[in-house]
């Protein structure tokens, strides 16, 4: 039977601005490992630590602009584009525009503290 979820939990960020991370399906929401599914809305300026997650993350941005840094260079991805980064790949998002960014991240499995291998201050 198909479930309704009538809202999203929201998630404590990472990073150094506001962000706001509502998680519509995973682990503290439908308690799912397979995947997760949250709606970002982080403000200009915003970066988070670098991270070598085991997951699959794919980030579909609604409005402005996501930077994704990686090992080989910088990929700005705008509102209607898409990223996907693969396991085990070092990454580290930001929003550097002054008015900030909403997007979608799909982790395939599940994000989790425990799996997304933040780097140390």
């Amino acid at each position: 039977m198909p479930r309704l979820i009538e809202a999203p939990t929201v998630i404590e960020p990472a990073g150094d601005k506001p962000k706001l991370i509502e998680e519509f399906a995973g682990g503290v929401t439908t308690g799912q490992a397979n995947v997760s599914v949250a709606r970002m809305k982080a403000a200009g300026g915003w970066e988070e630590p670098g991270q070598r997650p085991d997951f699959e993350e794919i980030t579909l941005v609604l409005h402005g602009l996501v930077r994704v840094e990686h090992e080989h260079g910088v990929l700005d991805v705008n509102a209607g584009q898409a990223v996907i980064c693969s396991p085990g790949e070092w990454v580290r998002y930001s929003c550097p525009d002054p008015e900030g960014a909403e997007y979608i991240a799909v982790c395939l499995p599940a994000f989790s503290p425990d799996n997304v291998h933040r780097d140390e201050d």
